[in-house]
């Protein structure tokens, strides 16, 4: 199941393209559930390409410098020894 929060954007279909035609001020999240697969990758020559599915065709993906994928890696890490989430 794939989530989207968007805030304060707007968007134009016209003669079959998308277009944003609102403030450059807008945000939005994306939350992805149920994963059934998960692939981590090289992503250029300086980036980790972390991308995540569900079984409805949904993808969301993520590039991460490699302080952030070191990062994102500890944050595992620690669960795995604190958290019941891995018993």
């Amino acid at each position: 199941m794939l989530t989207l929060d968007l805030d304060q954007f707007h968007f134009e279909l016209k003669d079959g393209a998308v277009q944003h035609v609102g403030a450059s001020n807008a945000d939005a999240s994306a939350a992805l559930y149920d994963v059934t697969g998960v692939d981590v990758r090289e992503y250029g020559d300086r980036r980790v390409k972390l991308a995540f599915e569900d079984d409805e065709g949904n993808d969301v993906t993520v590039a991460l410098d490699p302080d952030q994928a070191r990062e994102v890696a500890r944050g595992v890490e620690m669960l795995e020894e604190d958290s019941r989430v891995f018993e």
